[in-house]
């Protein structure tokens, strides 16, 4: 299958639309097992067409809450709603969703399209209604001549289309996918999100994806929703959550960051001064929030922001120095790991425009980092 760039849902941003109602409601969800809390008065809206993901580590929740919105489990307290309709006490069965597993779960005494149509003959449907729904779900994910397959004369990627055909078949209102990709390689991994993403966009179902890595949530979704110790950290489009992340919590888990423990100094209109004891100078921020002076922070530097020079720089923030420890070549890009006098690590990454034989920088080298008011993130929690 060649992968197509999600570009169209991209730039519908209905979430926005105070007009439109969510489609799918978690509101005020509780889950507890034998006294232990799961799930802390979680609420979430999602809404027609979005493919929200929910992102976090282990145990934070994120598979308990997929299986309530699929009907395998009940909260403990709060309401599922799914297009107007409170179907928390309805069993899985009668529920408009359709999950598809990790495992994929595919029954492996039946071909392709037996596989597919399991689902629509279980709901009576006709047998030339069912042809012509398998036929159309086929050619939807590329798997046309495979249809007389069995699961076990099929490749992982494969395996992954058709339970992705028979889970899209019934057209569910939902569709909830359970770490789809992790039995796949890197490669196809990463060609298979935009697979995803594409399918989607033609079929137009709503899909709720778990998942823990942070790079395929950023890739497919509309809005992910980042979860820790059972409650929601933070709901936004994957740019907002890396760029202006909420907590320390958010930006360490959303990809790499730099942190520093700091002071605010100064507050002015749109902008904060802050003094860290690993930075050589004052940091300025561009920052609107009303954060007063004296109140303890920290501050957060994506290492993608943070440049190096050898040349001291000239202006009086937002700079320090340090000595070049490690060197970490990966072909499009190569990360410094440079410690300040205070003994703190900082990464900056950079990126290999040029085929060079010599790098820029060695090991061991006395180096400058500096960045930009803008790219300094104060986080307060």
């Amino acid at each position: 299958m060649q992968s197509v760039a999600p570009i169209a849902k991209r730039n519908s941003e209905i979430w926005h639309d105070i007009s439109s109602p969510p489609y799918v409601q978690v509101d005020m969800v509780t889950k507890s097992y034998n006294g232990a809390t799961v799930l802390k008065d979680v609420s979430l809206s999602i809404y027609k067409g979005e493919f929200f993901s929910l992102l976090g580590r282990s145990g934070c929740g994120k598979t308990t809450l997929l299986r309530i919105l699929a009907g395998f489990e009940k909260p403990t307290h709060g309401r599922i709603l799914i297009d107007g309709l409170d179907v928390t006490n309805k069993p899985a069965h009668k529920r408009p969703v359709s999950m598809m597993f990790q495992s994929y779960a595919l029954f492996p005494h039946m071909t392709v399209a037996q596989n597919i149509a399991f689902g629509l003959k279980q709901d009576g449907l006709e047998k030339a209604v069912i042809q012509d729904k398998v036929s159309e779900v086929l050619e939807l994910v590329q798997l046309c001549g495979l249809e007389d397959r069995m699961p076990d004369q099929l490749s992982g990627g494969q395996k992954q289309r058709v339970a992705l055909a028979r889970s899209i078949a019934k057209r569910p209102k939902l569709l909830l996918l359970d770490e789809p990709l992790a039995a796949l390689d890197k490669k196809l991994r990463e060609q298979t999100q935009f697979e995803l993403v594409n399918v989607q966009e033609k079929v137009g179902i709503t899909f709720i994806l778990v998942t823990h890595d942070q790079e395929e949530s950023m890739t497919m979704s509309t809005r992910m929703a980042v979860l820790n110790d059972g409650k929601v950290c933070q709901v936004g489009v994957p740019h907002d959550i890396y760029e202006f992340p909420n907590s320390r919590f958010v930006a360490e888990f959303i990809g790499n960051v730099n942190l520093f423990d700091s002071v605010i100094v100064e507050q002015g209109p749109d902008y904060l001064v802050l003094e860290s004891r690993d930075i050589d100078c004052p940091c300025h921020a561009s920052h609107t929030g009303a954060i007063p002076v004296g109140a303890a922070v920290t501050l957060a530097i994506r290492p993608e922001k943070i440049m190096i020079s050898t040349l001291k720089p000239a202006y009086p923030r937002n700079w320090t120095h340090g000595i070049i420890k490690e060197i970490a070549y990966l072909g499009d890009v190569s990360i410094y790991y440079v410690q300040l006098p205070s003994g703190k690590v900082v990464v900056s990454t950079l990126p290999n425009l040029l085929r060079l034989e010599d790098r820029n920088f060695k090991w061991d080298d006395e180096v400058y980092l500096f960045w930009r008011s803008e790219n300094s993130i104060v986080l307060t929690s």
